[in-house]
């Protein structure tokens, strides 16, 4: 057991979730805005387009298409959001602070969103001293439709992005003590642009640091839009591979990232790579994962599913109120939490693949019982209380097979 305090640090997305509940993705008004063809700036369900692109298909500005799709622009809940921020919240919620540092690198801009994500994020054990004003532009925000109808009553959402001020975050705005971490994480970085195009050089300076490094990726909108026909470049491809401990990234997102046409190409793809470990969700269906044995012990190409416990929690129970928004971004922050944890606790060659897979199942899952992809808490410890039967649970069934 190490005795020092493991420290994690984290930059890429984040943001203002505005969540609206009401939409219906099969009816007239959300099919008049609906994609035609890949990167025509329309709205598809688990999908990611900017207002600006949405502008452009619609032929309106954003402020008359809302409206259009769900009647009263009246948002349901406001939330953080983005594939870092809500991520390292998770994390620093489920590891206790007397022995785990989680920080959050980036910037916002000068307007109420700004301030609404700073009061909210105070309220969780997050460091935030690194999330800094920059300039005029508005802080990035998402709006979030949300059908939980959707795939059989599973749920699913669509997300309108503006990336604001992020647009004008640069890796020379990262210290050098970002790349002294433990553990080092790059979240959703395909929507703050100059850091997600730089991903290599920050990976490899984290790697000369004997950081642990974690990418979880986010649909890239900017290069579906600039290249449909081609693969979405993460970093130098294939040189990032080799920089990365654990990638972590959703069904589409690995179609688009290895250029194939179903989840068990782009999975046997991935193993094909130099890739310590990666971990391919698929909403409610089976997760792929595999681990070369460099960090976590060596696991063939498996398949595992979802917890059938949450699901039939989720149909059995109508005064649930939850939603899958951040539902892949909590399970990232479990898969941090658990790699954190077993930094801190094991030896070097028993870290444990599926432990890290128990807690992003177990996250990604119980992100489903409330709205919004962060879960505020009244005292410290109670979303580990509540993940954590959870991810007991799920353990023992995957270790029993």
């Amino acid at each position: 057991m190490r005795n020092e305090t493991i420290k994690i640090a984290g930059t890429g997305c984040a943001l203002a979730d505005y969540l609206y509940t009401r939409a219906r993705f099969t009816s007239a008004q959300f099919e008049q805005f609906a994609s035609k063809q890949a990167g025509d700036g329309g709205l598809s369900p688990g999908k990611l387009v900017f207002t600006e692109e949405l502008e452009k298909f619609a032929n309106k500005p954003y402020s008359q298409i809302l409206p259009e799709i769900i009647g009263d622009t009246t948002f349901d809940n406001v939330n953080i959001g983005g594939p870092s921020l809500v991520a390292l919240i998770h994390a620093a919620q489920l590891l206790p602070k007397s022995d785990y540092e989680v920080s959050f690198y980036g910037c916002t801009g000068n307007d109420e969103t700004a301030k609404l994500i700073v009061d909210l994020v105070k309220k969780t054990p997050l460091d935030i001293s690194n999330y800094i004003p920059l300039g005029n532009k508005r802080t990035a925000f998402t709006d979030v439709l949300s059908d939980p109808t959707y795939d059989d009553g599973n749920g699913e959402r669509t997300f309108i992005n503006n990336i604001g001020a992020s647009w004008d975050y640069t890796p020379e705005m990262l210290p050098e003590k970002f790349f002294k971490a433990d553990i080092v994480c790059f979240g959703g970085t395909a929507l703050v642009p100059q850091i997600h195009d730089n991903l290599t050089a920050l990976l490899r300076k984290a790697k000369e640091n004997n950081c642990l490094t974690v990418v979880n990726t986010v649909f890239d909108f900017r290069n579906e839009k600039k290249n449909p026909n081609k693969c979405w470049p993460l970093g130098d491809c294939p040189e990032s591979y080799k920089l990365i401990d654990v990638l972590l990234m959703d069904c589409e997102e690995a179609l688009k990232i290895s250029g194939t046409e179903t989840i068990d190409e782009a999975a046997n793809y991935f193993c094909r790579q130099d890739l310590s470990s990666f971990i391919i969700t698929n909403g409610s269906k089976n997760i792929y994962a595999y681990s070369n044995g460099k960090l976590f012990n060596a696991v063939e190409l498996v398949q595992l599913p979802v917890s059938e416990t949450i699901k039939n929690e989720l149909k059995e129970n109508v005064s649930i109120k939850g939603d899958t928004t951040g539902c892949g971004d909590n399970f990232a922050g479990g898969i941090i939490a658990s790699l954190a944890w077993q930094l801190k606790n094991l030896s070097s060659d028993s870290y444990d693949l599926f432990n890290a897979v128990s807690w992003g199942v177990a996250s990604g899952g119980f992100a489903c019982f409330y709205v919004g992809g962060t879960f505020i808490e009244q005292n410290e410890g109670e979303k580990l209380g509540k993940v954590i039967p959870y991810q007991k649970e799920y353990l023992e069934i995957v270790k029993s097979k």
